[in-house]
């Protein structure tokens, strides 16, 4: 037995965690605990950062007005907004909370008002109306938790709940008529002191979700990031309608019609950007993580996502500095590096750091990810207060301390990294890599161990630098070279492998009482297992990182046969 997996058997994980507080914290620690979740690592820091954050984490959870358990924001924000706690807070608690993030979700259709707006926010003093405040869809928030058992119950509550807001924001957020969803406030959207709403105001007019200031010259705009969330929820509600026996198809013809009006009125075919239409009809030209905010609502097509990657997400000069990205690109005259205030214009946000990976999911971009993900987990092994942000240059913990956003991000980069990750279709995830220390010459593993149950089943995943090995209840059940992710059903029969890693992988799974099967795999190629080999079945290239410019394109056949694959070579005016 390796030592890393020694030790991962033998981790305590309330002993690790620590001591949380009775209660609703104990209880969700104890749900925690019962899927199974441990993470180890071969250098310390790493690993105790890891533990930290699950006791924090734990102590954020309280009883909320009505009695139940709710998850916190934390640092100054005391109580839950549905842009982030209520929605891709409660989605990555999901994995490891099912039934306390469930509760948190629950208690926005709780206290959705008569007229059907959800509020934006829940505190001590209640629920509060005064914005939206919408990012995340909410519609898919619930999907992810209800997969996990199926609670028809829950389903219809946050069903009926999200269906009454979407009609409040069809009647009251498209006064211009334009099908897409309208801000009427910098709040809206979350967006505290970012330049894409300088000269608009924080709040809507009179306090009321319903007015914008009659007298903004510019007011109201034609939200990208807000009608792509609608496009999402309106997909999902679908799902919804038609797992509780309803007709979905009404659903998806309004979310084609979101997606339309996206399209026509807040895309700019110049820029390849999602920009802010005023009422003038302007581009509101500020490029903020907006751009992320809609592709990771599932928005627009593979081929828009990797030219975005290109000119945006992995070019230096925008969203891609040494600790990627920056709510505001890199060259706005309007960027801030500034980290010791709450503001979106520019610093690194952990809330933007824990949206963003949907969309690299959804549009199967799994290499690009890990080059945001492997700086911010390095950056993170240096965490003492858990921080909503961080200076993009250095590394440096931001504004404030107890932010739950950044506890999750924790949890979920590991365990997407170098960890057994849980899909809402039903499948695990293994991912073989090692989080080795990229800056400032320190360590943060050389090995890692991570373990998970699915359906009454432990399952282990040990990445070493002499490979990666998984175990299902003690036993050997696949072996593997690094730089590949395994997917498996959740009972552990293999389904593919993909190239997690920038080279190409070669090498063989070897089956515990079945052989070796070889494979060699590309950075971001997906081989279906056929029962005897492998068979590519998607091969969409890796874009890599750039520095200012463009870097083109070309598909090219692939030498083994098969399906074709885009290689990326510079540019003239780059050589």
């Amino acid at each position: 037995m390796s030592g890393i997996l020694e030790r991962l058997r033998e981790t305590d994980v309330k002993t690790r965690a620590g001591t949380v507080r009775d209660g609703f914290p104990d209880n969700a620690l104890g749900e925690f605990i019962d899927l199974g979740v441990k993470f180890v690592s071969s250098h310390p820091k790493i690993e105790n950062v890891y533990y930290r954050a699950v006791r924090d984490l734990m102590n954020c959870v309280a009883a909320a007005p009505s009695g139940g358990p709710m998850l916190l924001e934390g640092a100054d924000f005391i109580g839950m907004w549905l842009e982030s706690t209520g929605t891709i807070s409660a989605e990555l608690f999901s994995r490891f909370c099912p039934e306390t993030a469930r509760s948190t979700m629950e208690l926005f259709a709780d206290h959705k008002r008569a007229d059907g707006l959800i509020p934006y926010k829940i505190t001590a003093s209640g629920p509060a109306y005064r914005q939206v405040q919408m990012v995340t869809p909410l519609a898919r928030s619930v999907w992810d938790n209800y997969v996990t058992d199926r609670d028809k119950a829950f389903l219809k509550k946050m069903y009926e709940a999200i269906a009454d807001n979407d009609k409040w924001l069809e009647t009251y957020r498209n006064t211009r008529g334009t099908g897409c969803v309208e801000a009427f406030c910098a709040f809206d959207t979350g967006c505290d002191a970012s330049p894409r709403f300088w000269h608009a105001p924080d709040t809507p007019y009179m306090n009321d979700p319903a007015r914008y200031d009659p007298n903004s010259p510019i007011l109201p705009f034609l939200a990208p990031d807000m009608t792509a969330n609608v496009y999402c929820q309106r997909k999902y509600l679908a799902k919804m309608a038609e797992e509780l026996g309803l007709s979905g198809r009404e659903w998806e013809n309004k979310a084609e019609g979101s997606l339309k009006s996206l399209m026509k009125y807040c895309y700019d075919e110049k820029d390849h950007y999602f920009y802010d239409c005023d009422k003038l009809g302007r581009f509101v030209r500020v490029q903020t993580d907006n751009l992320i905010r809609v592709y990771a609502a599932e928005a627009g097509t593979d081929e828009m996502f990797e030219d975005a990657l290109n000119r945006y997400f992995l070019n230096t000069k925008k969203y891609f500095p040494r600790y990627p990205i920056t709510t505001v690109a890199i060259d706005e005259p309007g960027f801030s590096p500034f980290i010791e205030y709450n503001s979106w214009a520019g610093q690194v946000s952990f809330l933007t750091e824990t949206r963003l990976p949907r969309a690299f999911d959804y549009h199967r971009r799994f290499v690009e990810l890990t080059w945001i993900m492997h700086p911010i987990i390095t950056a993170l092994s240096r965490f003492t207060r858990f921080a909503g942000s961080l200076n993009a240059w250095v590394g440096a913990e931001g504004y404030r301390e107890n932010y739950s956003p950044t506890m999750l991000c924790v949890l979920d980069y590991l365990e997407r990294f170098c960890g057994i990750f849980p899909t809402p279709e039903n499948e695990l995830i293994f991912t073989s890599l090692i989080p080795y220390g990229i800056d400032y010459g320190e360590s943060v593993a050389e090995e890692t161990g991570y373990a998970r149950s699915a359906d009454g089943a432990m399952f282990e995943l040990v990445n070493t630098g002499r490979g990666s090995v998984i175990y299902k209840n003690g036993e050997p059940l696949y072996g593997f070279p690094l730089g590949v992710r395994v997917v498996t059903d959740r009972t552990g029969a293999l389904r593919r492998l993909v190239g997690a890693s920038y080279s190409t992988v070669s090498g063989s799974v070897v089956i515990n009482g079945g052989g070796e099967i070889p494979f060699e795999v590309r950075g971001n190629e997906v081989l279906e297992f056929t029962g005897g080999g492998f068979e590519s079945v998607f091969n969409p290239g890796v874009v890599p990182p750039n520095y200012g410019g463009r870097v083109l394109s070309r598909r090219v056949p692939d030498p083994r046969g098969g399906l074709s694959y885009t290689e990326f070579i510079t540019s003239p005016e780059q050589r």
